[in-house]
């Protein structure tokens, strides 16, 4: 059995991994921080709630934050409007807190959207309505 080595293909393997690995790190935090409001909150609130818990647990994390940012959205070139995003999180992640029975298909279709606005690569999608907390990663 013959092994090739190549070089390039191992540094844009190790770049990738690195980012892949910062993410998760990133992501795994703040998953952490939802579990822990969901601990000790419980489901029942509306989505302000949670938001302003979040923002408590994510400075209590030392995690840097945006809330309700408005992100311009162009079409052809041109801004057509400005949307608000729940959180992004370290300016790599977008969070969207939602309080509600089902995430139906179209938070995923909007966060993604989301995504491809803000140029980012990772959304969470949390919904606190539930007895077991549901959260969801969309990738762009």
């Amino acid at each position: 059995m013959e092994l090739e080595y190549n070089h390039e293909n191992t540094k844009s393997q190790n770049h990738e991994n690195k980012e892949k690995h910062q993410f998760e790190e990133l992501s795994r935090k703040i998953i952490g921080a939802a579990i822990e409001i969901h601990r000790v909150l419980g489901p029942g609130f509306l989505e302000n709630i949670y938001e302003e818990a979040f923002k408590l647990q994510l400075s209590k994390l030392g995690l840097h934050y945006d809330s309700q940012k408005e992100i311009k959205i162009e079409y052809l070139g041109e801004k057509i409007g400005l949307h608000r995003i729940d959180m992004i999180v370290e300016n790599e992640i977008i969070v969207e807190l939602k309080a509600v029975k089902e995430l139906s298909d179209i938070y995923f279709a909007q966060l993604l959207s989301y995504l491809k606005a803000a140029n980012l690569k990772v959304g969470l999608l949390i919904n606190f309505s539930k007895p077991t907390l549901e959260i969801r990663r969309v990738v762009n």
